[in-house]
């Protein structure tokens, strides 16, 4: 056989394996522990995150490909040397538990499978006294009426930390059930809420493990409904809506200081943490989230806070399964998700060979003050500088934002006979751009006529007003799109751009940061697998054809309500979470000029953000020219929506292909990978000129017929 022949049948296998089926999660974890390798070794093997291999094991997310052909060798190899044996059947002790049939409007995608229904005739086997689980005092005690008694639907192949063998989280309703993931109802006796705290650090069994081996577990979530609030005597409208919080001298709060036990700064509000000092290195902490006060903000989570309560630990359930357990907005999320995955600190030996902690390499470790180009007009740093209205100008104030740019049209343009603007929208764009992305983990260090460096993340005062760009594209260098007057401050993402156009640069001052990491890998990998496994929940996969791909995203949100619940708030955990790198102060008692507390979060950062807004835009930027190339020009872009000229409705009615039918290289491409792009939205041409021409308005905000492209980010 020759070697073309050789190659062409290998990649007959490639395309046949890519389609193969794949073992089951639990064959998965069984070959992998047979052979006695650990979850790291796989991943570096397969060439992917030693996360993701946890996800393909416990089915949360399936093999893709390029990784998937890898694994799926991997496991044909080790199923040779490590063939199944037949499982010995459960013992009855540990076979049943009792547990409420999922409610008939829990998304399909989000429920467990229920027990099969008997044959006509055929009485139900008798109930055991009371399995393992059913002793306890949280197990369903309401009329047999109401339950149904199945097999234990245990997750594929996940490894069950015995301690939070109920899941992450719990819906509390208004007659002592619990709902818990996948259908599972345990009974909760409590009645007032230090009661309930006690009961869910103890009988719950609830919380799910660290994400780093250096952080710490997921505190147990408690969802309050509208019917469990009154019962625990919880006001249906918190009163202070200003300070969303419960006054200090009202009943509950008393309870809970009388049973000893503490809340966080922010008070008793939508999301409070109840806690007591740790004991033994164990933490005594309750996280809770109150929906009739709002928890669950419609922006980000849609209805769900309207749905019943099965419904709701459904959808909360599988966020936390892939994403984190709440503890906040969906903005709080995205922040504590970047410190659970990269943990301040880690247990290190001191001198005498005692435990200590100490700071974690690579991660964000410590509060550090930005440069005062960073800083917002509030920090102190600013207010010493300037008066307090002052306007700072491009050469006082780094200005990393996303675009807002539009333009007119051309007389060719009109000329031209187009009969429809499309809006194309960059899927998880900041969330791409954080990948691989190096950002300062120190404190910056002002520099004088420094040569610019790519690799120092920092930010630079540089003139880049001389770089020519096409006239009917923006400039990558300003958010509105507008060509530099002069020296400004940029980060270093967006004047390696500027190298990478030809430019010659010359700062004249700097701030940069000689410690550094791409401290933002282990969160883009964890937000794409979840975003991408809930994609695939609404039929939506990686590898579709153009065509298919369109049709699926058509209907998409409609495929699985739930699921389209998380996806939208994985997308404001990605909007959310960049925001609350240089949040603002919150209180209406700040002053200007003072701290705020932010300042004191290490993960309080604006270089980080800018450095990644940054990276975003200049990518952007990269494909837009790509395209220009290509005698395609924008008319319009907002964040990561673009807007084109078509003689279609359909944007492969004005996407560039290569001669052969595949999208033109370096530019946009049609696809579900974070990256990639997705129709936004259609208006007619008259609609597009007179938003322009007329209204001086940018088309891309309204191009799918509301107030905001669909980003999520």
């Amino acid at each position: 056989m020759s070697d073309e022949q050789f190659d062409s049948v290998e990649a007959l296998l490639e395309e046949a394996r890519l389609t193969a089926r794949m073992p089951e999660p639990a064959e998965r974890l069984r070959l992998r522990k047979a052979a006695d390798l650990s979850r790291a070794q796989v991943a570096a093997a397969v060439g992917v995150g030693r996360q993701t291999i946890a996800n393909w094991e416990d089915g949360t997310t399936d093999p893709q490909p390029p990784g998937r052909v890898k694994y799926l060798r991997l496991l044909e190899g080790l199923a040779q040397i490590h063939p199944a044996t037949t499982p010995a059947p459960p013992s009855e002790a540990t076979a049943s538990v009792t547990v409420e049939a999922p409610s008939p409007t829990v998304p399909a995608s989000l429920a467990r499978p229920a027990t099969p229904p008997l044959a006509p005739g055929v009485d139900p086997a008798p109930v055991p006294a009371r399995s393992a689980r059913a002793t306890r005092p949280s197990t369903s005690r309401r009329p047999a009426a109401k339950k149904a008694v199945a097999k234990k639907p245990a997750s594929p192949a996940a490894e069950v930390d015995p301690r939070f063998a109920n899941g992450p989280l719990a819906v509390l309703d208004g007659d002592g059930s619990a709902y818990c993931v996948g259908g599972l109802v345990l009974d909760c006796p409590a009645k007032t809420l230090p009661a309930l705290v006690e009961w869910a650090l103890t009988d719950a069994k609830l919380g799910s493990p660290r994400l780093n081996r250096n952080g710490k577990d997921a505190d147990p979530l408690i969802v309050i409904t509208d019917a469990a609030a009154e019962r625990l005597g919880l006001p249906a409208v918190l009163e202070d809506r200003r300070g969303l919080r419960l006054s200090e001298d009202h009943k509950i709060i008393k309870q809970l200081t009388k049973a000893n036990w503490k809340l966080t700064k922010r008070g008793f509000g939508p999301w409070p943490r109840i806690y007591r000092p740790a004991e033994g290195g164990k933490r005594q902490c309750v996280q809770f989230a109150i929906l009739p006060w709002g928890a669950l903000d419609t922006r980000s989570w849609g209805d769900t806070g309207q749905l019943p309560p099965a419904d709701v630990a459904a959808v909360l359930g599988t966020y936390a399964t892939r994403v984190i357990t709440p503890r906040g907005s969906t903005a709080v999320c995205g922040l504590e998700l970047m410190s659970a995955l990269r943990p301040p600190t880690r247990a290190v030996k001191d001198e005498t060979g005692a435990w200590v902690s100490g700071p974690n390499p690579g991660a964000l470790t410590a509060p550090i003050d930005p440069a005062p180009p960073e800083a917002p007009a509030e920090h102190p740093l600013v207010a010493a500088l300037y008066p307090r209205h002052h306007v700072r100008t491009p050469d006082q104030v780094i200005d990393e934002e996303a675009y807002d740019w539009f333009r007119s049209l051309t007389d060719e343009e009109c000329a031209q006979g187009y009969t429809h603007a499309v809006g194309i929208d960059v899927n998880m764009a900041f969330a791409a751009a954080a990948n691989r992305l190096v950002i300062g983990t120190g404190p910056a260090t002002h520099v004088k006529n420094p040569a610019f460096d790519p690799k120092l993340p920092g930010s630079w005062l540089v003139d880049l007003s001389h770089i020519e760009i096409a006239p009917r594209l923006p400039s990558p260098f300003t958010p509105k799109g507008t060509r530099p007057t002069g020296p400004a401050w940029y980060s270093t993402s967006t004047v390696a751009y500027a190298v990478e156009l030809g430019a010659q640069v010359q700062p004249t001052e700097a701030y940069v940061r000689y410690e550094s990491a791409a401290y933002f890998d282990a969160w883009y990998t964890h937000l794409r697998d979840a975003y991408m496994a809930t994609m695939a929940d609404l039929g939506v996969e990686a590898g579709m054809s153009e065509d298919d791909f369109l049709a699926a995203m058509a209907h998409h949100k409609d495929a699985d309500p739930g699921q389209a619940a998380v996806l939208s708030a994985i997308k404001s955990t990605v909007k959310g979470g960049i925001g609350k790198l240089r949040e603002r102060p919150q209180s209406i008692k700040h002053k200007f000029g003072e701290r705020w507390p932010a300042l004191e979060r290490p993960t309080w950062s604006p270089h980080a953000r800018a450095e990644l807004i940054g990276k975003a835009r200049t990518n952007q930027h990269r494909k837009l020219m790509a395209w220009a190339r290509a005698d395609l020009f924008p008319v319009a872009i907002l964040s990561d929506c673009a807007v084109y000229l078509s003689h279609g409705p359909s944007p492969l009615d004005f996407m560039p292909h290569t001669p052969d039918g595949k999208p033109l290289p370096g530019g946009f491409r049609l696809g579900v990978s974070p990256g990639m792009v997705k129709h936004e939205g259609t208006r007619d041409f008259l609609w597009l000129a007179q938003t322009i021409e007329d209204d001086q308005i940018n088309p891309a905000r309204h191009i799918k017929g509301d107030d905001a492209p669909d980003s999520g980010e």
